[in-house]
């Protein structure tokens, strides 16, 4: 199915895009600051204050939420956050939602026996391919510690042989 013209971004943020071949757009808005947020089939392009797009793997995404006006990012294993205005967020939101949603294969959240807990999740890119996995540590698990990250990969090799992934 042919996007309609309305649904395509306007001329001057497409040529500003850096698309892969058979990526395609799927939702966009803009934002306050004159630019544009857009999602596409492979990856979120969030506007950057140089004018240019910030690409991201919509496998990257931890989570994001929209509250207020604002959509918010947040990058796996520790990436940066990015927080954007939209001035009409169309179905920018929903889309978001489901694409970060789509790429989940597995989670699941365990104690560490030193304290605190951490998340492993397993995403497969919206294009394909192999599972890309992470680890997020909560309740006051040090990410740092060594001994963590260890029984957190004893963790991610449990749940990868459980899984078959």
């Amino acid at each position: 199915m042919r996007l309609s013209r309305a649904a395509r971004p306007p001329a001057p943020v497409r040529a500003a895009l850096d698309l892969e071949r058979g990526e395609r757009t799927l939702a966009h808005a803009p934002t306050r600051g004159g630019s544009h947020v857009i999602a596409t089939s492979l990856a979120l392009h969030l506007p950057t204050p140089e004018g240019g797009f910030t690409r991201v793997p919509w496998e990257r995404i931890d989570q994001a939420s929209w509250k207020d006006g604002w959509l918010h990012v947040h990058e796996t294993s520790g990436g940066p956050e990015h927080h954007v205005r939209l001035t009409e967020p169309g179905s920018v939101p929903e889309t978001v939602r489901e694409r970060v949603t789509s790429t989940v294969a597995v989670t699941h959240q365990a104690r560490l026996p030193g304290g605190g807990t951490v998340r492993v999740a397993g995403r497969r890119p919206a294009a394909g391919g192999e599972v890309h996995w992470t680890f997020v540590f909560e309740h006051g698990a040090d990410p740092s510690d060594p001994g963590l990250r260890a029984q957190a990969e004893q963790i991610l090799e449990d749940l990868r042989r459980q899984t078959g992934l």
